[in-house]
C-alpha cells in the first residue's frame, strides 16, 4: 500500500539530464537570435557566456539543497524547510506561474506551427490533439515521458550538430565572417555592458531547465546523482547554447539578413542550408518544443502534487493522489493539461511576457536557503572553505540573479506581483486569517522520510 502511494524512482542520471535538456529548448538561441542580436549589437556569444556563469552559481546552490532534502517541489520545498512554511508557500505560489505557463507557451509554439502548415484546419484541433497526447504520456508513467522526451532530444541535437557543420562550411567560404576564429561575436567597437546585460536576461531564462530538474528528486533510481544532473544540464545547455549563437553570429553579422527578427530560426536554417535543410531545422524545432512540452508538463505536475500533499493547495486527496498502477500524479497532471488548453486562444507574445518572475523568486531563494541551513542552522562558518562554499557563492548567486531583477520587464513583473497577491489572499483564507500555522496543514511525514533534519548538526555531504 505504501509503494502504491509513492512516486516511482525509475529515473537515470542521463534520463534526467535529457528531462532538463528538454525543458530548456535548445532550439532557442536560434529562435531568439534576432532580437538578442539586436539587443547586444551582434554579441548574443557574451550573452550567454554571463548567463551560464550567473546559472553555475544558482545551480550550485540547488546541488547543495538537493543533498540535503531528497523529496520533490525545488525552491518550495528548500524554502519551506529551512525559512517558514508561510514564505516556503508563496515561493512556490510564485513559481507556479511559471511552471504553469511554459506547458501553454510550448501548446501555443506548436498551435502556431501546426497552423502555418495546415491552415484549412481549425486551431484548437491542434491543440486538443497536443495536449491531450502529452497529458496521457504523462498519466501513463515517467519513464515513458523520459523515453519519449530523451528521443526529441537527442533528434533536436543531431540537428543542431548538423547546423554547425553547415554554418563551418559556409563561413570557410567566404559567409559573414570569413572565419571560425574572430573576437566580433564576443566583443567589439560600439557595445556597452548594459547592451550585453539587457540580452543577458533574454536569454537567461533558456536555463529555466536545470532547476526543473530538481522536481525529479524522488524519481530518481539514486538520489546522489542529483547535483550531478543539475550541473551537467547547466553545462551541456550552455554548451549548446553558446556554440549556436557563436556559428550564428559568425554567419550573420547583423540582424539585416533577417526579414523577421522576432523569429529567426527558419530564415537562419534557409540561408545556411537551403530548403531542404529548412525544414529538417524547422522539425528540429517543432520536436525541441514537444520535449519542452513532456518535461514541463512533468515538471509542474510534482509541484503541484509536492504542494497538495503539504496541504496547502486543496483538495489534498486530489493533489497529493498517486495513481497506484501508472505511480504519477494524477489530478496535477490533468489540471496542467486543463490549462494548456487554454493555447487555443492568446497570442504567444502575451503568454510569454508573463514568464519568468516566479523563476527569478526561485532562484534567489534558494541560494538564500543554503545560507538559511547551513549556516544559520548548521552554523557551517568556522571554517574559511565552509564561509567560502556556504555563503559566499550563495550571496554572490543572490546578487548576480539581483542584476536579473533590475533587468525584468515590466509585463513580467506586473504579472508576478499580481499573482503573489493571490497567492496572499489564498493563504489567508486557508490559514483563517493567518491564525492558523501554515505548518499545521496536513503536511506529510512520508514527505521528510529521505531528507537530513534540518535541526540537525551533522554536517551534510559535500
Amino acid at each position: 500500500m505504501a509503494q502504491r502511494s509513492t512516486l516511482k524512482r525509475s529515473l537515470g542520471l542521463w534520463a534526467i539530464v535529457a528531462l532538463g535538456l528538454g525543458y530548456m529548448t535548445p532550439t532557442t538561441v536560434f529562435d531568439t537570435f534576432g532580437i538578442v542580436s539586436g539587443d547586444t549589437f551582434g554579441v548574443v556569444p557574451t550573452a550567454y557566456l554571463v548567463a551560464l556563469v550567473v546559472m553555475l552559481f544558482t545551480a550550485l546552490s540547488y546541488g547543495k539543497m538537493v543533498r540535503v532534502f531528497s523529496s520533490a517541489g525545488s525552491a518550495y520545498t528548500y524554502t519551506r524547510r529551512t525559512m517558514h512554511p508561510a514564505l516556503g508557500f508563496l515561493v512556490g505560489w510564485s513559481a507556479l506561474l511559471d511552471y504553469l505557463l511554459l506547458p501553454l507557451v510550448n501548446a501555443v509554439l506548436i498551435r502556431i506551427y501546426l497552423v502555418s502548415l495546415f491552415p484549412s484546419v481549425p486551431s484548437w484541433i491542434w491543440v486538443l490533439a497536443y495536449v491531450g497526447c502529452v497529458t496521457g504520456v504523462n498519466v501513463w508513467s515517467m519513464r515513458s515521458t523520459s523515453r519519449l522526451n530523451t528521443v526529441l532530444v537527442v533528434f533536436a541535437s543531431v540537428l543542431i550538430v548538423v547546423f554547425l557543420v553547415l554554418t563551418a562550411k559556409e563561413l570557410l567560404a567566404g559567409m559573414g565572417e570569413g572565419t571560425l576564429v574572430s573576437a566580433q561575436p564576443l566583443w567589439h567597437q560600439g557595445v556597452t555592458t548594459p547592451a550585453v546585460l539587457a540580452g543577458t536576461t533574454v536569454v537567461a531564462f533558456s536555463f529555466i531547465g536545470f532547476d526543473a530538474v530538481t522536481m525529479y528528486s524522488e524519481e530518481a533510481k539514486d538520489q546522489r546523482v542529483m547535483p550531478r544532473a543539475i550541473l551537467l544540464t547547466v553545462l551541456i545547455g550552455g554548451v549548446i547554447f553558446f556554440l549556436g549563437a557563436w556559428f550564428t553570429q559568425l554567419a550573420f553579422p547583423n540582424g539585416t539578413h533577417f526579414a523577421n527578427s522576432d523569429d529567426t530560426l527558419p530564415e537562419i536554417g534557409f540561408l545556411v542550408g537551403g530548403k531542404v535543410f529548412q525544414i529538417l531545422f524547422i522539425a528540429c524545432a517543432f520536436a525541441a518544443t514537444v520535449a519542452s512540452g513532456l518535461a514541463s508538463h512533468a515538471s509542474v505536475s510534482r509541484l503541484l502534487h509536492v504542494m497538495g500533499r503539504n496541504g496547502v493547495l486543496a483538495p489534498k486527496r486530489l493533489f497529493g493522489y498517486i495513481h497506484p498502477k501508472f505511480r504519477t500524479p494524477l489530478f496535477p497532471v490533468l489540471l496542467t493539461g486543463a490549462v494548456s488548453l487554454l493555447a487555443i486562444g492568446p497570442s504567444l507574445e502575451l503568454v510569454s511576457s508573463m514568464i519568468n518572475f516566479g523563476a527569478l523568486i526561485a532562484f534567489t531563494f534558494v541560494n538564500l536557503s543554503v545560507i538559511a541551513h547551513y549556516v544559520v542552522r548548521q552554523r557551517r562558518y568556522k571554517t574559511a572553505p565552509d564561509l567560502f562554499r556556504y555563503l559566499v557563492l550563495p550571496l554572490i548567486g543572490a546578487a548576480l540573479t539581483g542584476i536579473l531583477w533590475y533587468f525584468l520587464h515590466a509585463d513580467a513583473l506586473i504579472a508576478g506581483l499580481v499573482w503573489c497577491g493571490i497567492g496572499v489572499i489564498y493563504l489567508a483564507v486557508l490559514t483563517r486569517g493567518f491564525r492558523r500555522p501554515v505548518g499545521s496543514l496536513g503536511i506529510e511525514e512520508a514527505e521528510d522520510e529521505d531528507a537530513a533534519p534540518v535541526s540537525s548538526g551533522t554536517p551534510a555531504p559535500h
